[in-house]
């Protein structure tokens, strides 16, 4: 395990933020930063190349995806579904090295390991055929990088806002095989790290049992608070999924895009625009402006006052009434839940030019 290089640079504006003992404090402060970092940040270049790609949809709780919207509700059918994404950013680091970093890169035969998913699996009905129906694949990783050019040796960086069912083992390789990716090291939060550590052998149900066990000690690198990779790039500490849950930032054509898995869509992150009717009521009723990804609820303050963070360093979207928060995991339509209405959908998206050789 290493520290970040000299090729990155930590970022110290929100370090004290949220020492208040007061939460509305801590989120007044939180706020503050937030649109500072904004302004600055706006000032970056562009990255070289930014591509968000489908992988898998899957059927997910709804009283997960939107934390109390359904809980004194009617709603019947017990799932949405969403819709998990790779984004694959190029950019140039603080050495002026190109650099391609994988940001949640899910093994998706990995992911299958975790014990909610085999339990979601068993409650899906009917064969494997049927269920493909419920849960399809557009690709795997290695698919969707091949399909843009990029060779496994051209990946410097994997990272995830969090390690929720993540196996890595498949990327970087263990102490038994070589990864995929022969060149690439896992970007980590200190903290998260911590935690997954201190889970092994892992029993709890949103880690795949043993997924980093093994692990090379210099392919995996940590960061205290928040860390610049290079020119327009940067992770950004978002406790509350996880205490060490962290976003990815990207200044690119239309504007911020921050990524991460603390809310699950643009009905999250500004519900009391929400065409979802239940979503806004709530949120109009409760005064929340923004509904929390509850699978763990490892710090609820703590993620809502992230959510708020990531929403005001990414801006508006295209759709002034959403932020530009392209979460990993986005809530999507689908024929399984005809009911269930979506406001506003960042879908896939490209920018600049991928350099591949």
């Amino acid at each position: 395990m290493t520290t970040i290089p000299s090729s990155m640079r930590a970022i110290n504006d929100f370090d004290g933020a949220r020492d208040h003992s007061q939460p509305l404090a801590r989120l007044s402060e939180v706020r503050r930063r937030g649109e500072a970092f904004r302004e600055r940040f706006l000032a970056e270049p562009q990255v070289a190349f930014y591509k968000s790609i489908n992988l898998v949809r899957v059927p997910y709780p709804s009283w997960y995806a939107y934390t109390g919207v359904y809980a004194q509700s009617a709603y019947k059918f017990p799932f949405v579904h969403i819709l998990n994404r790779l984004f694959v950013v190029q950019y140039r680091d603080f050495d002026n090295v190109l650099r391609t970093l994988l940001f949640s890169p899910s093994d998706l035969e990995g992911n299958r390991e975790t014990p909610f998913f085999k339990r979601l699996a068993d409650m899906l009905p009917g064969p494997r055929q049927v269920q493909q129906l419920l849960a399809p694949i557009f690709r795997d990783v290695e698919q969707a990088l091949g399909e843009i050019g990029l060779r496994p040796e051209q990946i410097d960086y994997i990272s995830y806002d969090h390690l929720h069912t993540q196996d890595v083992r498949r990327w970087i390789g263990s102490d038994r095989e070589p990864g995929f990716f022969p060149n690439a090291k896992l970007l980590v939060h200190r903290q998260e790290w911590a935690s997954t550590l201190a889970l092994l052998p892992c029993q709890a149900d949103w880690y795949c049992p043993g997924g980093i066990a093994g692990l090379p000690a210099d392919k995996v690198i940590t960061f205290d608070s928040s860390v610049q990779l290079g020119a327009g790039v940067a992770l950004l500490h978002t406790p509350g999924h996880t205490e060490g849950n962290h976003s990815l930032v990207a200044r690119v054509a239309d504007g911020i895009r921050v990524t991460s898995e603390n809310g699950v869509g643009a009905d999250a992150y500004a519900p009391q625009n929400s065409r979802i009717n239940a979503v806004r009521r709530y949120a109009k009723a409760t005064g929340m402006e923004v509904i929390l990804n509850g699978n763990t609820l490892e710090g609820s303050n703590d993620q809502y006052i992230s959510m708020v963070l990531e929403k005001t360093v990414a801006g508006p979207s295209r759709n002034p009434e959403f932020p530009n928060c392209a979460t990993s995991s986005e809530c999507t339509p689908s024929w399984v839940t005809p009911g269930h209405q979506v406001s506003w959908l960042m879908g896939e998206a490209e920018f600049g030019k991928l350099a591949t050789g």
